[in-house]
């Protein structure tokens, strides 16, 4: 049997955890901060507003 299917498996599966846990950081660390109206703090809290869609452009003018 063939190690290498496994590995990639495993190399994938490590991947999408991690992205999973730096979304999941991102939005707990907005939701505390209370802060979506302002740009994002860091890596996390930007890929958390990508990945749900919910990001500020140019800043918020209206309050």
């Amino acid at each position: 049997m063939s190690w290498l299917p496994l590995i990639i498996a495993v190399l994938l599966s490590a991947t999408v955890l991690v992205g999973y846990v730096m979304v999941l950081v991102g939005i707990r660390r907005q939701d505390k901060a209370l802060s979506l109206r302002r740009h994002s703090g860091g890596a996390a809290a930007s890929l958390a507003r990508k990945v749900t869609g919910c990001y500020v452009r140019d800043g918020v003018t209206w309050t």
